[in-house]
């Protein structure tokens, strides 16, 4: 006899909840948890339909990825070109090229295959870090085509190589002003575009990534690509309904949708990055947002800014001494004196601020700003947060604590990047502080880890891995110092995540009255070996009670 209570056993429920920690039998009514605990325990709420479909999993609360972006739902819609294998929504592998020969071969391929010889030719996934030698320029992408522009987008975001078509359709010049166009020995643009205000400046290109970021199937697919690793929740860091507004509708009915299988969070940008706003105007229109148009499924949880590019670009700001490499390259995305003002109204309106700074100078930025914010107007539960937080430094999260803010680490980076910034960018000693979750847990201060997807794939399990191992391709230990249980790995992912979402109450732990959001996997990642649990095997989820089994 059907009820409205459904009782789902499990070889283990690791719940995340310090009270109780573990059960084998969970509760479920109206998309929320009664009780965990022994069936004789969770059998006090009367009567109920067994579900035994996980008698042989583990079920983990869902976990939540706080700080990613749509552009992972287009994984495999836009020719990829990156150095690492990539999984598309649909499960197929795509190659990561390793050397200059194969990107050109397959840009050559890709010209072949396109009918219209003016459409430009996109690519994402690139990055000129992990290939020895000259650094590509336009030079090498006009072996490709002189006449068809050519825009590869690089992994990081934060940069763009392109060719002399593109240059030349662009209006690219020696004379253009904007301080990310890369100049060779001969004062001409060498095809590097560095950060958005350069980046924008090819249009046409730029158009066309942008409306396959926008499309309604990728949308799906990042709901999809969430349920595949476990995620319940996931986010979309760089959100553009403020300056797009007409997407709202498409976002409300396609995440509202029954079959949508997952949460999602849209911090919105304040401006695009490197640009001024009318920020007044766009606390107001945020607020408005977040009274009108919240769901269970969809929220607009506070608002994002971007303060300097990427430590492997070279475009993230340092204090002294820079980077290793003798030149300080970075590019601050704002005027340091005028922040605070831009910052203020959302403050002001209760929003929470989440602020991407990379390099250790743009850390000081958000921290300084969030102390002259809290001297102006208090507000003792703000969670204000340093996203990528890569390199803080203990003095600077001792100050994060004092003034009640968060991390979200980029832990991935210690994989993706780890040799790369150890022997380049800012050698050995800041190398083995990167992703400095260690420091974190001794200081006090509230942390997720975050994918940055598609910048790294979307995946928990594996930034756990890197937060408890920290090895890198070429066997590295970097901060044996810095490493983190397993344990406070998941909870980074789960309970730290929703704290810093504001969210804590509704969900990150399997516990009475949360969401019944529950990541389903083959084994514990508190239980195997370390180096195991990046490849433990993901069911798919459940999502207020409905099971959503990975495809």
């Amino acid at each position: 006899m059907s009820t409205s209570i459904t009782v789902f056993v499990a070889k283990q429920i690791i719940t995340m909840n310090r009270s109780n920690p573990v059960g084998t039998h969970v509760a479920v009514r109206d998309g929320r948890v009664l009780g965990v605990g022994t069936l004789e325990e969770v059998a006090a709420w009367g009567e109920y339909d067994l579900d035994d479909t996980f008698r042989d999993h583990v079920l983990v609360p869902g976990m939540i990825e706080v700080h990613s972006h749509a552009f992972e739902g287009m994984t495999g819609a836009v020719p990829y070109q990156g150095w690492f294998d990539r999984t598309a929504p649909d499960g197929q592998i795509l190659p990561g090229l390793r050397s200059f020969d194969a990107l050109i071969d397959d840009l050559r391929r890709l010209d072949a295959e396109m009918d219209d010889p003016d459409e430009p030719l996109v690519t994402v996934g690139f990055d000129p870090v992990y290939f020895d030698g000259a650094r590509l320029d336009r030079t090498h992408l006009d072996a490709v085509s002189l006449t068809r522009p050519i825009f590869l987008f690089h992994a990081s975001a934060h940069l763009a190589t392109v060719n002399t078509a593109l240059l030349t359709t662009s209006g690219i010049t020696r004379d253009t002003p904007a301080a990310g166009v890369v100049r060779g020995p001969d004062g001409e643009p060498n095809g590097e575009l560095q950060e958005m205000p350069a980046i924008a400046l090819a249009g046409a290109a730029v158009s066309k990534l942008f409306r396959v970021i926008s499309r309604e199937d990728t949308i799906w697919n990042f709901g999809r690509m969430a349920r595949q690793v476990g995620v319940t929740s996931v986010g979309d860091l760089a959100g553009q309904l403020l300056a797009a507004p007409h997407l709202v509708e498409r976002w409300t009915r396609i995440v509202n949708d029954p079959a949508f299988p997952a949460r999602v969070t849209v911090h919105n940008l304040g401006s695009s990055p490197g640009s001024d706003g009318d920020f007044e105007s766009a606390a107001r229109d945020l607020a408005a947002l977040r009274a009108t148009q919240q769901s269970d499924k969809l929220r607009f949880p506070g608002v994002k800014f971007v303060l300097d590019g990427s430590i492997q670009g070279w475009t993230a700001v340092m204090n002294w001494p820079g980077y290793i490499t003798g030149t300080d390259h970075g590019q601050m995305l704002t005027v340091p004196e005028q922040f605070v003002d831009w910052a203020r109204p959302f403050h002001r309106a209760g929003i929470p601020i989440h602020i991407h700074c990379n390099g250790t100078a743009t850390i000081d930025l958000a921290i300084d700003t969030v102390d002259q914010l809290l001297r102006e107007y208090a507000w003792l539960d703000h969670r204000h947060t340093v996203q990528h937080s890569q390199l803080t430094t203990e003095a600077q999260f001792r100050r994060m604590k004092n003034l009640g803010m968060c991390a979200n680490i980029f832990a991935n980076h210690l994989w993706y990047w780890g040799d790369v910034h150890y022997e380049r960018t800012v050698g050995p000693e800041r190398a083995n502080r990167l992703e400095p979750c260690g420091t974190a847990t001794r200081v006090g201060v509230p942390f997720s880890l975050h994918s940055d997807a598609n910048v790294t794939p979307l995946g928990p399990l594996h930034l756990i891995w890197c937060a408890v191992n920290r090895l890198t391709p070429k066997g590295r230990v970097l901060g044996e110092h810095e490493k983190i249980s397993a344990y406070d790995a998941l909870w980074a992912v789960t309970q730290g995540a929703a704290y810093q979402l504001h969210l804590d109450h509704l969900m990150g732990s399997i516990e009475c009255g949360k969401y019944a959001d529950f990541a389903v996997l083959a084994e514990s990642p508190l239980d195997v070996d370390p180096l195991r649990i990046r490849d433990i095997d993901v069911w798919g989820t459940v999502l207020g009670g409905v099971k959503q089994q990975a495809e």
